[in-house]
């Protein structure tokens, strides 16, 4: 059975909750948005007119610096509420930790004079900003980590809530969860295909080795999905709070991230949960400034202005390397036709078949690495021997078999001439050709 979990972990000071503070406190650690580029970014596009789906455990939409931008949801989990702003799950913080790095506006001091602010939202001094700050937040709730009381389990919750965002109009979707396989059920190919054929982003995380994920494991193998790695604070790959595999496509921070909590409190932590929503916010940041650009075009701005990083090149640990908003907005990217990291309809061609009907079984073992992208290997089928081959073959045995015979006949004719002349038998055995040479020698 797959089982998918939220994938963030605790390091450092962990999740605790803490008052609201000043900016000095609380931007001055928002240190990714300087470091990967995203406040030059912003003098590009801040995200306005984007709505961006988050699949994760609910988000509160009355946090304070979410104020405006959760516009709308949809309970997957039949555990929460209809408009997907109930926390449910093991980690019921997770979804507003990840919506408020995405999307979050900050917030005015409670003793500040309220101020007009009409068009886009503004940001506030105090609390957390995303790093697309104008974008709106679908919230999309699914029960995941533990049992869940409406017994719809992962296979139902996670297709119906891709489509449900696709059909409200997302044109990103953050899937800040993952498992320990990086198969997924058939049940979600055709909602998969369905955000590729409508266009939309999908950005997924490539999961935790503290919390078990060795290999980036399902949703983020699926091909055409935009997988995030994680950093540590040197801008290397993350010992704890990231995994590796061939499907990963960008790196973005992982550790001393700040979130929110629902409830309005704040966080502290770390996990390829937190460096998904950063780069959803590029993309979102990216679609809004273009918005008839394809989704395999937004993809393909993030992962080629990425800082290559590792062994030169695409490797399993930063994909094609470090996250850089900056580049992705402002620099000239050649224009592509296709995703650079797969399509999950070329997939299903080769792989279902294009059989979308019949479910396939759950897997019920780990697999070591991501393959999922990669062709099956296939063992070339046996052929017939040619008549050729058959004559060539039946013409050495019957050489091989008239040879036999005329040793033989040769032996049988020396041993009746031996018969017949016992000295010359002695002499050719006792003395051979060597003696004959030399009685011929003059003396």
């Amino acid at each position: 059975m797959l089982a998918l979990v939220l994938v963030a972990c605790c390091l450092c000071a962990g999740l605790v909750a803490a008052p609201a503070a000043h900016a000095d406190d609380w931007r001055d650690k928002q240190y990714w948005l300087a470091e990967s580029g995203i406040t030059k970014a912003w003098e590009v596009s801040k995200g306005a007119g984007v709505k961006v789906a988050v699949i994760d455990s609910g988000v509160d939409a009355l946090h304070p610096d979410l104020k405006g931008a959760v516009v709308g949801g949809y309970d997957a989990s039949g555990a929460g509420q209809p408009d997907g702003q109930k926390s449910v799950g093991s980690k019921p913080e997770h979804g507003t930790l990840v919506a408020t790095m995405l999307a979050g506006r900050g917030h005015q001091p409670a003793t500040a004079s309220p101020k007009p602010s009409p068009g886009a939202a503004t940001q506030g001094p105090d609390g957390i900003v995303g790093v697309a700050p104008e974008a709106e937040i679908l919230s999309v709730s699914t029960w995941l980590g533990s049992t869940n009381p409406s017994g719809k389990s992962d296979q139902d919750q996670i297709p119906e809530a891709v489509r449900w965002a696709v059909d409200n109009g997302a044109k990103v979707i953050n899937i800040s969860l993952g498992s320990t396989t990086p198969q997924w059920p058939q049940s979600w190919d055709a909602a998969f295909l369905y955000a590729e054929q409508k266009d939309v982003v999908i950005v997924a995380a490539a999961g935790n080795r503290v919390g078990g994920n060795i290999q980036v494991g399902a949703p983020a193998t699926i091909p055409g999905v935009l997988t995030v790695a994680g950093l540590d604070r040197k801008n290397t790959a993350s010992v704890d709070a990231s995994s590796q595999g061939i499907s990963i496509g960008v790196a973005a921070p992982a550790e001393d991230l700040l979130g929110g909590l629902p409830g309005g409190g704040y966080a502290e932590w770390a996990g390829t949960s937190g460096s998904t929503p950063i780069v959803s916010g590029v993309a979102a940041l990216i679609r809004s400034k273009w918005p008839s650009m394809s989704a395999e075009q937004v993809i393909n701005r993030i992962v080629t202005t990425a800082k290559d990083a590792g062994v030169p090149g695409k490797d399993p640990l930063y994909g094609y390397g470090i996250l850089n908003a900056e580049a992705a907005l402002k620099d000239d990217v050649p224009e592509t036709s296709s995703n650079p990291l797969g399509s999950v309809a070329e997939w299903i061609r080769v792989h279902r078949r294009g059989n979308l009907a019949t479910p396939a079984p759950l897997p019920t073992a780990d697999v070591p690495s991501a393959v999922p992208t990669l062709p099956e290997a296939t063992v070339p089928a046996a052929e017939a021997p040619s008549q050729r081959d058959s004559a060539i073959s039946a013409a050495v045995v019957i050489g091989f078999a008239l040879l036999f015979l005329a040793i033989i006949a040769a032996a049988a004719v020396q041993l009746t001439r031996a018969a017949r002349n016992p000295a010359l038998a002695r002499d050719e055995t006792e003395t051979g050709v060597l003696d004959k040479v030399d009685s011929e020698r003059k003396p």
